[in-house]
Order: structure tokens, then sequence, then C-alpha cells
């Protein structure tokens, strides 16, 4: 955004916006700063980026072309910059050439068409008469992009249920319907459309009608380092500008909206101009009375014709701060961003009057014209707005003891209350910003606690003809924050508590909890509620990504789990092995597994006693088309067949995104267990890769049953570990077999340690592998005591194979039960190959010579596990060599 008066090309300017492909277009009415914090704490490779040129891209592996894309972001995030680079580059001819026609609209303007009637031919010929002139009146025979930025300031009704289908783009009908059969492809289903909204109004549109949502999430970390470069010319002074930043959590986060990022350099280049080396601002309220100021400083100077140096507030212009603010206060109650003249005259603000500041203060407040010149008013950002708001609160309350934030009560009461104390009214504020079931107050409070500092009403002296508040009653504020962040809290509205004590200049249970940190000797049993609050935003305000949390780095409890339930929530990996857990922290990981936000990959719960009624609670999060979890361990979790049943009824609702799935040592599984599970498996959108269940009292009717399953899906498995089934049987390994040697198995790593097997099983095993060679890799056998002789040579006829690709074998315990010859063929077959790691055990001492000299060969590794516990192989090992 360049300063009025001093157009700048985009461009120069223009820096890429990360934009992530996914997610859905569901409705988020949490407050947007809140979403901002949120996308801030997400890896930048848990999303899939995407550029603005492909947008209308065929992803990799998608037939249906995308027609209609809609782009989600918070106000100021880059939404409608990012629709104007886009037409740019087209009109450049740089990208989307394949688009014939690009016609961008704005649905503020459409808004004022509320009452009138077009075809969509007529519509065009409005807004883009060029195209009439060139008497074009059908568009069926081009390639057409339509742009309709800004969805959540739509007026017009789009009713998706009862709106009459429209065929003809010459027919006339209202702008609604006309936009509801164009979105719904009765109207010119060969076009493409492009919609822009922010998050709160992105379910107007019914999820069918879209192809792809994207988001827009504004600058990662090195997009703001580039902002700031290009801005700032000056290598010394970008570099101090982004290093200030870096050390204020609440402004790093904030830049991650493009419009923060133009206010902060708006203030630090005046302020660098005007205090060489001073001290730069901390706080957000600090940074937005700094560019009120820098704003009133302009005004001055442009347009009264005064010099810097001259007092900035005349009271004209404390008159139109007056009004702005009272504008920004009700309407905020509103919910409303933009302004038309009926919202203005409600105000008590004449129309006139509003073009005169919306010409003075135009980084504050604009003015823009529609297609019949209808005037609509914003504030640049819902921040500035909410500042103003406060900055209204905050004013009245000081110059007549009016307390807006009760006002509503005192209305709806018969009973005059008395004025409230200083202390009551930022309690009042705290009390109605937690009350607000979307966080719609948080910011405004942040602002009107930080306008309680005597420094902050300092800076805006000329303004304010009076202060308020004392460093006693900043105190007692500070205690009854502190009092409510010990109350059982949602952990949003605890967070932004913090950040008002940050505004408030106290960061003392802050440093408490970081100094316990940083002596390594945090006691989780004697923690506070508060305190646990305050590790749980030391935690999120981290820089480090979350990339891994590990639950017993704190405590190995119930209790430590649901505290630190909103840091799991954003981690990568969930590590909450033998914590101690119960059915009751199923229920809360399930919460979280079906949230929309959640950015757990990798869940390991084992060596917990969640038992059957824990996976109930926790298989409904799993189910959840929100769910997106690669990895699941429920190792030793005393599970039963019952269990199995909700695990894959979950997984055949949400089948595609399961990497990993180990159930080891749950021992009472059982076949009827395995049985439901394979129903999982058998589905063609199961992506499983790794499936392990060691140790789970299978018998063969379970390894028949699942190589079935397997045999009907068997592209994507590549690790089966079996282990420790001791009942497996010869049939069981018949019925693995069939899996085995399908042209379409995968599989790289199979375990079938101490599975009872027999020279037969062997011979079928090792039949099944030669018929498919070349995938398998890690091969496990040991500790099967009744292989004997002839199996092992049966296998060593897969491992002659020019085909076979095994790297590493497993045999431990064989070369002990087996004959010296057996050693001796082994070796000499494995001597043929170069790239086996063999891990052996217990050798006879012919054995151990043999893989010496094997060792000293073509090998790669031999592991020779407790061999030379045997004094006599020992002496045959050490005089042979």
């Amino acid at each position: 955004m360049a300063k009025a008066g001093n157009p700048t090309l985009l461009n120069e300017i223009y820096t890429e916006l990360y934009i992530t492909e996914g997610g859905t277009g569901e409705l988020n009415e949490e407050h947007e700063v809140r979403q901002i914090e949120a996308a801030s704490r997400k890896a930048d490779r848990a999303e899939t980026s995407i550029r603005q040129e492909e947008l209308f891209q065929l992803p990799a592996g998608r037939q249906e072309p995308i027609r209609t894309v809609m782009t989600k972001g918070v106000a100021g995030i880059g939404k409608t910059v990012l629709t104007h680079k886009f037409t740019l580059d087209w009109a450049e001819g740089k990208a989307n050439q394949n688009i014939h026609f690009t016609f961008p609209f704005t649905f503020r303007e459409l808004n004022v068409l509320k009452e009138e009637k077009f075809s969509l031919v007529e519509l065009v010929h409005h807004f883009f008469p060029e195209t009439k002139e060139a008497g074009i009146c059908s568009f069926e025979d081009f390639q057409v992009l339509f742009i309709f930025d800004g969805l959540d300031e739509s007026r017009l009704p789009l009713d998706f249920h009862k709106t009459q289908i429209l065929n003809d783009p010459r027919k006339s009908t209202s702008v609604g319907d006309l936009l509801t059969n164009l979105i719904r492809g009765n109207l010119l289903p060969s076009a493409r459309l492009w919609i822009t909204t922010r998050p709160a109004a992105a379910n107007q549109i019914p999820a069918e009608c879209v192809d792809m949502v994207t988001e827009v999430r504004g600058f990662n970390d090195p997009q703001k380092e580039e902002y700031f470069r290009k801005r700032f010319r000056d290598e010394e002074q970008a570099s101090r500008i982004i290093s200030h930043i870096k050390r204020s959590r609440s402004l790093h986060i904030m830049c991650h909206i493009p419009v923060f990022c133009w206010i902060t350099a708006t203030v630090l280049e005046d302020l660098l101009k005007s205090r060489e080396g001073g001290e730069l601002p901390k706080s957000l309220t600090e940074m937005y009375i700094h560019f009120l100021v820098v704003q009133a400083k302009v005004k001055k100077v442009k347009y009264d014709g005064g010099a810097e140096t001259d007092p900035h507030w005349s009271p004209e212009s404390r008159k139109m701060m007056k009004s702005l603010g009272k504008l920004a206060f009700e309407q905020l109650q509103k919910g409303n961003l933009i302004f038309y003249e009926s919202d203005l005259t409600e105000c008590g603000i004449d129309i006139r009057a509003a073009s005169v500041y919306s010409g003075v203060f135009t980084q504050i407040f604009r003015e823009e014209r529609g297609l019949y010149q209808d005037k609509v008013f914003c504030f640049i950002h819902l921040s500035v707005q909410e500042f103003l708001a406060a900055l209204h609160v905050h004013r009245k309350f000081i110059t007549s003891g009016l307390n807006l934030m009760e006002e509503q009560k005192k209305k709806s009461m018969i009973l005059k209350l008395k004025q409230s104390s200083p202390v009551q009214f930022y309690q009042s504020a705290v009390n109605a910003a937690l009350q607000s079931p979307n966080g719609h107050l948080d910011l405004f409070l942040r602002f009107l606690l930080g306008l309680s500092l005597q420094t902050n009403q300092s800076l805006l002296r000329g303004l304010l003809t009076q202060t308020g508040s004392s460093s006693q009653t900043n105190q007692e504020t500070v205690q009854f924050i502190k009092k409510k962040i010990s109350e059982d809290l949602p952990a949003e509205k605890s967070i932004n508590l913090f950040h008002c004590l940050n505004e408030l200049n106290d960061g003392s249970l802050v440093e408490e909890i970081q100094q316990v940190l940083r002596s390594g000797r945090l006691s989780t049993d004697k923690l506070s509620p508060a305190q646990w609050s305050a590790l749980v935003f030391i935690l999120l305000s981290s820089e480090k990504d979350l990339e891994e949390f590990d639950l017993q780095k704190y405590s190995c409890s119930e209790e430590a789990l649901l505290r630190l339930l909103p840091v799991i929530k954003v981690s990568n990996k969930a590590l909450l092995r033998n914590c101690n857990l119960s059915e009751r922290s199923c229920s809360a990981l399930s919460s979280i597994l079906s949230s929309q936000s959640s950015r757990i990959r990798v869940l390991d719960l084992s060596y917990n006693n969640l038992q059957d009624s824990g996976v109930k609670l926790l298989s409904a999060g799993l189910e959840s088309p929100h769910c997106k979890l690669e990895t699941l361990r429920l190792v030793y979790c005393r599970l039963s067949e019952i269990s199995c049943k909700s695990l894959s009824s979950a997984l055949k609702k949400n089948p595609s995104n399961l990497t990993e799935l180990d159930l080891s040592w749950n021992q009472n599984l059982q076949d009827s267990g395995v049985l439901d599970l394979c129903g999982f498996l058998e589905s063609p959108d199961c992506r499983l890769q790794t499936l392990r269940l060691r140790n789970c009292s299978l018998s063969e009717i379970s390894f028949k049953s699942l190589s079935s399953a397997l045999k009907k899906n068997p592209s994507n498995l590549t690790e089966l570990d079996l282990s420790e089934n001791e009942n497996l049987q010869y049939s069981g390994v018949l019925g693995l077999c069939g899996f085995l040697e399908s042209p379409d198995c995968r599989l790289q790593t199979l375990r079938l340690m101490n599975c009872r097997l027999s020279e037969i099983s062997c011979k079928s095993l090792s039949s099944a592998l030669k018929k498919n060679p070349s995938n398998l890799t890690e091969l496990d056998l040991s500790w099967n005591k009744n292989i004997q002789d002839s199996g092992v040579f049966d296998l060593c006829g897969f491992l002659e194979s020019p085909d076979c690709r095994l790297q590493n074998l497993r045999s431990d315990s064989m070369f002990q039960l087996c004959s010296v010859q057996y050693d001796e063929k082994v070796v000499l077959t494995l001597n043929c190959r170069h790239d086996v790691l063999l891990h052996a055990d217990y050798l006879h001492a012919e054995g151990c010579f043999l893989l010496l000299s094997f060792s000293q060969g073509k090998a790669r590794q031999v592991y020779l596990y407790s061999t030379f516990h045997v004094q006599r192989q020992f002496k045959v090992l050490y005089i042979k060599h």
C-alpha cells in the first residue's frame, strides 16, 4: 500500500503471499487475530503451498477440471491485492494465457445493484463497457474467468435452495439470483470462478459448488523480511526493524498480515527519522497510537499547512477522531466492516463529513465509489477499527465516567447504577471479552488495557484532554487478570489474557515459568492453574516449530495431558507413551483429532491402559473428515476384539490418511478383531504402508483373513510385522504366501520372528518370495526352532535369485539350531551378495569362521551377537583366524 499522492507500481512493491491449498469452506467465527495466531504456529511443511498463477491448474493425480476456487483469508491478509496481481500478470501476458477474458467484480460494487435486474451479458457490459463497444454479446465460445472479491461484504440474497434455475445468459433476473446460477454452474458452465472471502462467510457457498479451497496465510517469515527490505532500502535500517519485530512476539505474529506490516513500516519509518537511536514500540497499543499520531502529523502538514514540530491535534481533528471512534465502536458491536450511508446516519455522522474525514485521514478511514457513484466507507483494517473503538470507550470513561461496556445492561435495568470506578471499568471489559463466544473482543480488550498506561496516554497528549487510571489501578487489573487465568478457561481466552498482561507491561507470571524451565527443575506436581496456563502460553509463543511434543518431558500424568492439550493440538507428533493415560484422555484427544485446525499427524499412545472404552472414544475422532492422522501406535493398551471393531469402523469411514498402524502386544484382539480390521485393509481407499500386529495371539484363521484382505489391496503395504504369534501354523503361512507372490505386492519388510515356522512353512515362503523377489529388503525369521536344514536350503533358493534385493537378514538362533552344513550353505549363498546386513547369534564354531571370512569379503556388515560367550567357539575362531 502506497501513501496517498505517491502512487507506486504494483510490480515494484508486490511481495509474494503464502497461499495454501486444501481445507474446507466451513464456517469459522473465531476472531481473526486468533486465526492468525493459530496460523503462525503451523509449520510451512505441514501445508501444501500454491502460487497464485497455479490456482486453476490441475494438481497431479486430479482428473476433474477446476471450475470454482474459493480463497479464504482474514481481513487485510492480501486477498484483494492477490486478485489484482493475478489480473495484472494475465493482462501483461505473464500467466494464464489460456483465459480470454478476466472480469474482476467486488461485492461492494454489486451490493448497490441489489434491487436492479440484469442478464449476465448486461452485467458484464455495465462494468466493462469495452465488451459492449466491441460487440461481444456471447461468451460461450471463450474461456472466461469471473473474479468475485469480498463475499463477506455481500448484502445480496444468495439462496442456493430456492433460486429459480436460469440457463440463458441473456435473460434478466436479480443480481443475487444471477450469481447463484453462475456459481451453481447453470449459467455459463464453461466459465471459471474465483471467489474471495473472510473465513466467517465461507459457508455461504455450498461445498458442492466449490472445486478447490485455498487460504491466504499472508506473509510467512521469509516474506516478512522481504517486505521490509523492499520498503527500507537502507540495509542497516531494515535489519534493525526486522530484529525488533522478531523480539516482540505479538508484533511478529501480526506481521503475517500485510496491512499490519504496512502500519508497522509507516510508524517505524517516522520514528527512525524523529528519534534517532530511541526506543521502538514493543506493544500493539503503542504501535497503533504512533500510527494515529503519524496520520495526525500528515494532516497537520499536508492539509493545514503547519510544520512537523507544531502540535498535531487541532479542535477539528479531535472532533473527527471522536466521530470515527463512535462509528468504530457502534459498528464493531454490529459486526460491520464496511458502512453505507444508512450506517453513518445511525451513528449521527453526516455523509459529507464522512467524505471529509476520508479525504483527510486517508490511511485510517477511506471512501470508495461503486458503479453508480454510491459511497462506501471502511477503516483500512479491522484492527484499526478495534483500536479506535477502544479509544472511544476509554475517552468516554475518563471524560464522563460512563462505562460503555456496561451500558447495555444499564438500559435494561430500572434502577440507575452508580458510576464505575476505574478498576470496575477494566474488570467489566475483561469479563465482557471472556463472555464473547468467539473472541470478537480479544483485540479490543488488548487495546483498551494498553490505553490505561500513563506512558501510552502521554503519547496521545492533545487528543486526550484528560488522563485516567493510575499505577494502583493497573496493578489491581493485573491481579484480576491473573485470577481469571487461574480459572479453568479455554486455552484461546487464557492466551489472550497473557497478551493483555503484555500490553500492561507485566510478564511476571511468564517469567516465573521461564526461570524454572531454564533451571531444568520443572515439577508439574507443584504448578498452580495459572502457572500451567503460563507454560501453555510459553510453549505456544515459542518461535521453535512444535514438530514433536513428548509428554514425558513434563509429566507422565493425565492432568498434564489435559492441561497441555492446546500445545498437543498444534504439534505434528504427539508422543504420549507410558503416561498413565485412561479413557478420559482419549475423549480429549478425540476432540482434537476431529478439530478443523488439528495438526497432529503422529499419535503414540502405547503402554497406556486405554482399554476398549478409551479406543471407542478415540475412534469418534479418527472417523472425522478433519482427522489427518498418518501414524497411530497403540502398543500394549489392553485392547480386545471390541477395540478392533471400533477402530476398523472409524478407519473405514476415513481411510485415506493413515499410513502406519501398530497394535502389537494386545493379546486379546483374537481372530474376530482381526476380521474387523480386514474390512479397513481391503478398502480401495486404504493407504496403509506399515502394519504391526506383534504378539497379538493370532491364529491361522487371522492370517488367512489378513492375507485375503491384503491381496485385494496389495500395492501400498511395505512393512508387515507378525512376529511372536506362535499359533501361525502352516495353513496360516500358506495364506500369507498368496499375498507375497501377488505381482502387485510391494512389501519391503517382513518380520516373522518366533512364529514356530517349520521347514514346510519355509518352503512355501521361499517359493512365494522367488515368484516376486524384487521388493523385499528385510526378512526376520529369528527364533523359529523348527525350520531345520531343508527349510533353510529352500530359503537359499530365494537368496540366490538374481532379482533378490534383500539387504537385511535376521537369522539369530537359526544358526545355533541347524547343522554346520546349513551354516556353510547360508554363508556361501550370502557371499555372492555385497549388500546384506546379517544378524547372527549363537553360531557354531565353523559358522563363526565362515562368517568372519564372509565379513572380509563383499558383505556390508555382519553382527555376531553373543558369539564369543562360548569358549570353544572362541578358541576355534582364534586359531582359524
